[in-house]
């Protein structure tokens, strides 16, 4: 670990530590639109990040869930892309599946993540190039070569992947990444249009620990775009990535098309 990948990871702790202490505590909530719910909680630690990051790296840019964007970050050769609370669903509900979400982005590359889930005793972190690991320990993804029976974080699943096993699902699609760098899922898939912030971190850990990690289709995954959105993302274990960019390729066209 780098000196800056520490402080990095020790200004996610305490933002870990911040959003914990009001975790099944009263606070205000409400919905930035249907469906999308936030809490006075995320407003707190995106500022109480965005001030310790910014003063820790000065000339980097910033792209968050919780502040106006402002385009000067396409300028900048490193970027700030963080979730306050990733899983805010499960943060106000009261239980564990969330997460803090920090990553470094230079030229469109995480070159540091951190994920820290203090509700689930977990601290996340990856550096490129470095390694990932979970709580200190070195994590690798699980090693298959079959797309049948492997493991997915899921509520449910559809009929035409009942070969599949659910795993339980986090709320936060972070620490669902961070499953499969850990062994504890085999894929991970979203056919949707996303942000950036969700998943930069985890995309990072992921590929540090042997993962292999795309957009929905199989392409590529770049950050600190015009938009920061990113189409979906599908993390898998190296041996059945290709299979399940193939099963899901007609639902990822069909959703691609907004």
């Amino acid at each position: 670990m780098t000196e800056l990948g520490a402080q990095v990871a020790a200004i996610a702790a305490e933002a870990g530590k911040l959003a914990m202490d009001r975790w099944r505590t009263d606070f205000k909530r409400w919905e930035k639109v249907p469906g999308s719910p936030v809490c006075e909680v995320d407003l707190e630690v995106d500022a109480f990040l965005r001030q310790r990051l910014e003063a820790l790296v000065p000339d980097a840019g910033w792209l968050s869930e919780e502040t106006a964007d402002n385009r000067d970050r396409l300028e900048a050769d490193r970027v700030w892309v963080v979730d306050p609370i990733d899983g805010t669903r499960d943060y106000i509900r009261g239980r564990p599946g969330w997460a803090v979400s920090v990553a470094l982005v230079e030229d469109g590359r995480p070159v540091i993540g951190v994920l820290d889930a203090p509700a689930r005793n977990e601290h996340w972190f990856a550096e490129m190039a470095l390694g990932a690991s979970r709580n200190g320990q070195r994590i690798h993804a699980a090693r298959r070569s079959e797309l049948v029976g492997a493991r997915v974080p899921a509520d449910d699943l559809p009929k035409v992947d009942s070969d599949l096993v659910a795993v339980f699902k986090p709320n936060s699609i972070a620490l669902r990444i961070a499953m499969v760098a850990a062994g504890d899922a085999d894929l991970v898939a979203s056919l949707r249009w996303g942000n950036e912030w969700d998943i930069a971190a985890a995309v990072l850990i992921a590929r540090e620990s042997g993962a292999k990690v795309t957009n929905a289709l199989g392409r590529p995954v770049s950050f600190n775009s015009p938009e920061g959105e990113a189409f979906g993302v599908l993390a898998a274990v190296p041996g059945i990535h290709d299979a399940a960019v193939e099963r899901l390729r007609d639902r990822a066209m069909a959703a691609v098309k907004r």
